[in-house]
């Protein structure tokens, strides 16, 4: 085997590994991922069933509003001084609450 095919194949025993490496690690991230918070935006809270739920019961039809796709990549902080009062502190507070009692995933 030349030198050449030698070092190609250790470059490519190399990258296989750490192909695999950073994959795996993807996958520990990925399972060990917290629930959302309230600081994440609401599309993300939107996206996760469980949080959807509890942001629908605190704020009902917000997952339907006609103006979602305006807010959506928000926290509920920040939209709260544009809600005319539909968001408040009180209503964020008990999402967040409701949301840390929620099993970790």
């Amino acid at each position: 085997m030349s030198k050449f095919t030698a070092a190609l194949a250790a470059v490519a025993l190399a990258s296989a590994s750490l192909i695999g490496t950073t994959a795996l690690a993807q996958i520990s991230a990925t399972a060990a991922a917290p629930n959302p918070t309230v600081d994440d935006s609401i599309a993300d809270l939107l996206a996760d069933p469980d949080t959807a739920a509890i942001v629908e019961k605190h704020l009902p039809g917000l997952s339907q509003h006609p103006a979602l796709p305006q807010f959506q990549d928000m926290t509920l902080d920040q939209v709260m001084p544009y809600s005319q009062g539909a968001v408040t502190e009180e209503i964020i507070e008990a999402i967040d609450a409701d949301i840390k009692a929620l099993p970790a995933e």
